[in-house]
């Protein structure tokens, strides 16, 4: 039986289907990239197939898309700003998805903490996951 999950944006205008495994590791990524791009204190982000991911935008509300760095793009419904999926040219593969915009239970759960080094002052990290320190730059910096 193929793994389907659903996902949309905030106003249901732009809908995908992902028909595939998750793969990776599902992360609470910290650094000031997921923190911008989510609004909020981390990303929860999960690898997949760039060919799992189905896209569905009707006429009028495009994807819109920025390069958040050399090579990497991050891509959002136009309509209401919801951050969905990334990709990056180094592994074109593969895309990481924002985890927040599936509307069904994807029966993976997170794994990690990663940027820690770069999180938010206000955020206490209270559980047992590991922590990985990234390679980025601490709070209030961009590099």
């Amino acid at each position: 039986m193929e793994n389907i999950l659903h996902g949309s944006c905030a106003c249901g205008t732009v809908n995908y289907e992902v028909r595939g495994p998750l793969l990776g590791a599902v992360t609470y990524c910290h650094c000031w990239r997921c923190r911008k791009h989510s609004g909020s204190s981390f990303g929860t982000t999960a690898g997949l197939k760039a060919t799992d991911l189905t896209v569905m935008v009707p006429d009028g509300a495009p994807l819109g898309s920025w390069e958040s760095s050399p090579g990497v793009r991050r891509y959002f419904a136009s309509c209401c700003g919801s951050p969905l999926y990334k990709e990056d040219d180094a592994r074109p593969e593969f895309v990481a998805l924002r985890l927040g915009t599936l509307d069904d239970d994807p029966g993976r759960r997170v794994e990690v903490h990663y940027a820690v080094a770069s999180r938010a002052p206000w955020v206490e990290i209270h559980d047992d996951l590991p922590q990985k320190s990234g390679d980025g730059p601490p709070f209030g910096r961009r590099e």
